[in-house]
Parts: structure tokens; C-alpha cells; sequence
């Protein structure tokens, strides 16, 4: 499963909306990634998602695999709708 969404955080995902949601991508089993300039970072390692340097109004895709997909989508969609 894959969702694309837009950063709207003005600070883009710094080091503390990171640690976020490497936080809410650990409470989940499903492999989740996020895709961004056609490359693959890993959403559970902080450091991977600092690595990806994501800005504000960048888009990206996090995509998801595995048994609670479903329910990851849905916490992080509701992550970022909050990110501001």
C-alpha cells in the first residue's frame, strides 16, 4: 500500500516530527518506507529519515507492507495532517 503525502510542516521533518514518526512506525510489524527523489529510506531508523532531508511542501510516499498496513496508513496519514 502506498500513500503520497505533502509536508506542511514549515521546518520539514526535522530531528523532533522525525523521532515521531519513527516512534509511530515502530508500533507496527509492516515494513514502511518512505520514497522521496527516487530513493528508499527506512521510516523506523531516525537516522535514515533525517538522511532524507525532507523540506516543507515536499511530497513524498511512504509506502507500506505487511500484515497492519492498513492500520500504519492510517496513524501516519494522520500524523502528517497534523504536522504544522
Amino acid at each position: 500500500m502506498e500513500k503520497r503525502l505533502t509536508v506542511n510542516n514549515e521546518l520539514g521533518l526535522h530531528l523532533r516530527p522525525a523521532g515521531e514518526l519513527c516512534s509511530i512506525a515502530m508500533e507496527y510489524e509492516s515494513k514502511i518506507t518512505i520514497c522521496f527523489r527516487d530513493r528508499e529510506f527506512n521510516a523506523k531508523s531516525l537516522l535514515s529519515v533525517l538522511s532524507a532531508c525532507v523540506q516543507s511542501g515536499d511530497e513524498i510516499v511512504i509506502r507500506i507492507e505487511g500484515p497492519d498496513e492498513e492500520a500504519a496508513a492510517e496513524k501516519i496519514s494522520s500524523f502528517f495532517d497534523g504536522l504544522h
